[in-house]
């Protein structure tokens, strides 16, 4: 018989295909059993699928001839595919079957056994895409039924999932929130989180977040990381909280223990933990610490009297007060009652407390206006210094207790005062407190003057100029130094008003001077950082027309220090200054920290090298070297150069050959009164005059 030519094989293997791909069961059995008797020509011939139940056959049977009836041949293949058999086909009812014959059908469930194959891996896959597809559908049924947020992110901080959860958290649909960076949920917070932790696990932790509505709110969360099937971290997992009412819960619970329900203040607890807290940081800073004990007078009778509502209202107002006159560093307390602390630790010396102090106390000098009532109280402070006194909280707050008992004693029932612990810090403090009250009175008084300090050329030798340098003179005490009243005015601010008092006598007696035919000279006027503001060049203009001067007769020197203040506002003063045709000189040049990049802006005539270099010359090559530095500087930026405290013909000569222009000092005058410089100025004159005659 002849072999079916191989377009009719081909259109029945397009048919087995088909009938794979389209049927199942019987329908697919009897499809099966049509092609293979159409391929094979036979008018008997079906497909036989093996049972579900069976299983991998041993080495294929290729083909099996029945003989159970020689007279009636047939086929029979098995459809077998790696080992897996999908059933086979059975031929019959021709009378004999050539080898091509069986060379067909073996071909035929070859291709019946891959198409089978094939199927039945789609089959598997479609299955096992299903089973996960459920799962991932319970498992998202199961994140959006917890209460808790969970979302998760790449490692860039892309959210890449977001359940039911933090929809109703944030109030952000998936659709709004899948895709963007975790950032937008942030409460202006600078949190990374580093690939330590990526590597190493999670981590819990408080933090504040922010909702769709712009609520601000604190939420617990737990990070964890999300692993590829390989384990490496590939993003995280979040797991967020509302904590919000528990946190203001622990808020209320924090405030209650730490701070006086009345005035709001820190108690004494907590007063103890911050004192504590700052000697730590003022021990590593080498400062001095303090604690003022408070104690109000009068304020037992006020209370008794009018009652309690008007007593805690004047406590209020106390608290108020002494707040308001004191630094945000400061830490102010009420212990109960009407005793109140105040923690000082940021202050370079002990003696800065007692200023504080007389700070409080003069915030009750104005009376308290309570429904009604005209109050008035005082108090009774009481100073224990760290670390002369104690070295921890309670220790100070004793002692400044103990201090405050001997404040009251000594400033009586209805008196105000103040004591420290140590008897030697008291001593010094109520000296201090002397120079100031005697300071304020010696302006009014006229018990200051004015010295000169005659300034010399060094290539002529001839007086220049002077530098006005202001004198006390007590009428008990007599000369007072200045070392023991400057510090202190600039500390109390009554450097002001000694500034002002200065150039105005100072232009008083030029005056006088250039009446009396005198020949112009500069003299030189100190002003200090909180002298120089914008109203500084109004007030030396207003006081040159006062006194009828030509701008050359005035010089303002001004500090390092000053310039360090606001560099751009300090150069617009000078410029306005320079505008008058007034001299500027630099201080104490190389003590303080200018920058040579503002010094060529600064619109100066004259560098003063400080005394503290003078005095080391010639010997000190260290100040030798910055001498020489300065009037090298000067030289360039065409600035004239003068020396001060300059007391030996060595120190002299070294200034001269560096080129300084101007020396001041003991070597060549003292301070004069001002009819003595007026001597000096004439004598300089005449030898000046008899030296160009000669």
């Amino acid at each position: 018989m002849l072999a079916p030519p191989s377009s009719d094989f081909l259109s029945h293997s397009a048919a087995l295909c088909d009938a794979v791909l389209r049927l199942r069961g019987t329908a697919l059995s009897e499809e099966l059993g049509r092609i293979v008797r159409s391929v094979m020509h036979s008018p008997l011939g079906e497909f036989i699928p093996v049972d579900e139940q069976a299983v991998l056959l041993e080495p294929p049977v290729i083909e099996v001839l029945a003989a159970n009836d020689a007279a009636v041949p047939s086929l029979t293949q098995d459809i077998n595919y790696e080992g897996q058999c999908f059933g086979r086909f059975v031929v019959s009812g021709r009378a004999e079957y050539s080898e091509l014959d069986r060379s067909h059908l073996r071909a035929l469930a070859h291709l019946a056994a891959g198409v089978l194959h094939t199927q039945s891996l789609a089959q598997r896959s479609t299955h096992a895409y299903v089973q996960v597809e459920n799962q991932l559908q319970h498992q998202s049924q199961i994140l959006d039924h917890i209460h808790e947020s969970v979302l998760t992110m790449d490692m860039n901080g892309f959210i890449i999932s977001w359940n039911k959860g933090a929809e109703r958290l944030f109030g952000y649909s998936s659709v709004e929130a899948i895709g963007r960076n975790i950032l937008f949920l942030y409460e202006d917070e600078d949190e990374s989180i580093d690939d330590t932790f990526l590597e190493q696990g999670g981590r819990l932790m408080e933090v504040r977040r922010k909702k769709k509505s712009g609520e601000v709110f604190w939420a617990s969360l737990s990070l964890s990381p999300l692993r590829d099937p390989h384990g490496r971290p590939i993003g995280l997992i979040a797991y967020l909280t509302d904590i919000t009412e528990r946190k203001l819960a622990e808020e209320r619970i924090h405030h209650l223990a730490y701070y006086d329900a009345l005035t709001n203040l820190p108690n004494r607890t907590l007063l103890t933990k911050l004192v504590d807290q700052a000697l730590t940081v003022a021990q590593r800073s080498k400062l001095h610490g303090c604690v003022l004990f408070i104690d109000l007078n009068r304020f037992k009778l006020i209370n008794d009297t009018l009652g309690r509502t008007v007593g805690d209202e004047l406590l209020c107002e106390v608290a108020r007060r002494f707040r308001a006159v004191l630094r945000d560093q400061d830490l102010v307390a009420r212990l109960g009652g009407d005793e109140f602390a105040i923690g000082l630790f940021d202050i370079g010396q002990h003696f800065e407390a007692s200023m504080v102090a007389q700070k409080l106390l003069a915030t009750l000098n104005t009376p308290f206006l309570i429904d009604g009532h005209d109050l008035r109280v005082g108090g009774s402070i009481g100073i224990s210094v760290y670390p002369q006194d104690g070295s921890d909280a309670e220790t100070l707050l004793r002692l400044a207790d103990i201090a405050m008992y001997r404040a009251k004693q000594e400033g009586g029932a209805e008196g105000d005062h103040v004591a420290f612990y140590s008897q030697d810090m008291n001593q010094g403090m109520q000296e201090r407190m002397r120079i100031e009250t005697g300071l304020r009175q010696a302006l009014s008084n006229g018990e200051l003057l004015l010295h000169y300090q005659p300034k010399f050329e060094i290539t002529s030798g001839r007086i220049i100029g002077a530098e006005a340098l202001v004198r006390w003179r007590h009428p008990q005490r007599g000369l007072v130094p200045p070392a023991e009243f400057i510090p202190l005015a600039e500390a109390t601010g009554l450097v002001v008003q000694v500034g002002e008092w200065v150039l105005e006598q100072a232009c008083a007696q030029a005056q006088r001077w250039q009446q009396a035919g005198l020949a112009p000279v500069r003299l030189a006027v100190n002003v200090s950082a909180r002298e120089f503001t914008a109203g500084l060049p109004g007030r030396v203009q207003t006081t040159l027309q006062r006194y009828g001067l030509a701008p050359e007769w005035l010089e303002l020197e001004i500090t390092e220090s000053t310039l360090m203040n606001n560099i751009e506002r300090v150069i617009g003063i000078m410029d306005q200054i320079a505008a008058l045709g007034v001299t500027l000189s630099l201080d104490d040049f190389g003590t303080g920290y200018s920058s040579l990049s503002y010094l060529k802006r600064f619109p100066i005539d004259t560098l003063k090298i400080d005394r503290s270099f003078t005095i080391g010359i010639p010997d000190d090559a260290n100040d030798c070297a910055i001498a020489n530095t300065i009037i090298s500087i000067a030289q360039q930026l065409k600035h004239k150069v003068i020396a001060e405290g300059v007391e030996t013909a060595e120190q002299l000569e070294f200034l001269r050959q560096s080129g300084c222009d101007e020396v001041q000092g003991y070597l060549f005058s003292r301070p004069l009164e001002a009819d003595a410089f007026e001597l000096a100025m004439r004598k300089n004159l005449a030898a000046e005059q008899g030296s160009r005659a000669a």
